[in-house]
């Protein structure tokens, strides 16, 4: 079987509409390794977007599946519920930031979370605006494309979104806009567009995802929660694509001083069975009356047996610590090449969250034609590599905190060459 037969047969039979970054399609992986079906190997550094923190397959995540089958694979929990769900929700109330009683819903996808939180905010405040920070992502749904701060390709063609969403600019240094500037926007916002008693939430990443990986500073997450409190606005973390030791910590918020009013969170979760949460103060969660919150597949008993094994991975082979170690590792050999590439213009992320951005060196803007040539040449030589940013022009850093020692330097020679390659070129 050939990568190039099965895709014309995809070009034939899927709708074009979902875009595919590489044409290689998978036979078999394994942790940090995936085979393809002509029998050729690829180090994976994007983790199926951020979800198989815990490495493809791994075995107590196998074993706590296969456990599971044997007993029941779904009943719907709002028709016959089980303990595992109560379980892991007790679990995550009681590792989310925040002093204060928490409750959890599962559902099946982070935009589902999303949705979700923002009917719960919006419930428990009796009020409806939302603002959401220009790059940020927040899925594919209409409310999740109403709260992206991207266009292109997420809305574009899609019609109107839902109203009473509004942007503010995310703080990036890098591109001009400090904290005070962000904070000045919204104070504007306030004045021109909405009246802040007006709003339900602000939702922010704590590093931005596909936006760039840009970390939002600790100021101005302080910022946010004083806002917050002051108008009576809840704040949504949406820890998706952060969320599950890939920055250093269990979650990023733990890197901050303050606790969001509620949490979303869904990708590395269950290891690469679909299950999303929202987690949240305990009384803002039991706003919404029963029946409001919930869905058929939400909370499946596989995908929670799944997120008990990973958890418990976590916590047992110390992977917040390795994260720490894996990017500084990545980092330090991207900042070894910096004098001879003129064309990275930052290396940046907490833990294992990490990005290197390109400028285009005569222009002196974002070159997405470099950070594409350096994600082909990577591939070329076996490695996975994902562009993101606004501009296209970051490469992002997303391997499975569980990778290989061997392995890791496998991949970080390839980056390498294949930076110097694009240089060259």
């Amino acid at each position: 079987m050939k990568n190039s037969a099965i895709s014309e047969r995809k070009n034939q039979s899927i709708s074009r509409g979902v875009g595919m970054t590489t044409q290689i399609y998978a036979d078999r992986a394994e942790n940090s390794e995936i085979w393809d079906v002509e029998g050729r190997r690829y180090i994976d550094f994007s983790s199926g977007i951020a979800v198989v923190n815990t490495g493809h397959r791994h075995p107590k995540v196998i074993e706590a599946v296969k456990a599971q089958l044997d007993r029941f694979t779904h009943t719907c929990h709002q028709v016959v519920p089980y303990e595992s769900y109560v379980r892991l929700a007790e679990r995550l109330n009681g590792m989310l930031p925040g002093k204060f009683d928490k409750k959890t819903i599962f559902v099946t996808t982070g935009a589902e979370a999303v949705e979700n939180a923002i009917k719960i905010a919006r419930n428990a405040t009796g009020r409806q605006a939302v603002i959401a920070f220009s790059g940020g992502f927040h899925g594919r749904t209409f409310m999740g494309m109403a709260l992206t701060g991207k266009v292109v390709p997420y809305k574009v063609g899609f019609g109107a979104m839902p109203a009473d969403v509004f942007h503010a600019p995310f703080p990036v240094a890098l591109h001009g806009v400090s904290v005070a500037d962000s904070l000045a926007a919204l104070d504007k916002l306030f004045k021109a567009d909405v009246d802040p008693n007006r709003v339900a939430a602000i939702i922010v990443e704590p590093v931005q995802g596909e936006g760039g990986f840009y970390e939002a500073p600790r100021d101005f997450m302080t910022a946010l929660r004083k806002i917050c409190d002051q108008h009576g606005i809840l704040l949504v973390a949406d820890e998706v694509q952060t969320g599950f030791a890939r920055t250093g910590k269990m979650f990023a918020m733990d890197h901050h001083d303050v606790a969001p009013d509620l949490t979303t969170m869904a990708k590395s979760l269950a290891g690469g069975f679909p299950l999303s949460a929202v987690t949240g103060r305990a009384e803002i969660m039991d706003a919404p009356g029963p029946g409001g919150l919930g869905g058929t597949y939400g909370g499946s008993p596989i995908g929670v047996a799944a997120a008990h094994a990973v958890l418990d991975v976590i916590e047992e082979e110390k992977l917040c610590d390795r994260a720490n170690a894996l990017g500084a590792r990545l980092k330090q050999r991207l900042e070894s090449i910096r004098d001879d590439v003129p064309e990275i213009v930052d290396i940046r992320g907490p833990g294992f969250m990490n990005a290197v951005e390109f400028n285009d060196v005569k222009k002196g803007l974002p070159s997405a034609e470099f950070a594409n040539a350096v994600r082909l040449k990577a591939l070329d030589k076996g490695l996975i590599l994902l562009t993101c940013g606004v501009y296209g022009n970051v490469i992002r850093f997303l391997s499975p905190i569980t990778i290989q020692d061997g392995v890791m330097t496998e991949a970080l020679d390839i980056l390498e060459g294949s930076i110097r390659d694009a240089r060259a070129a």
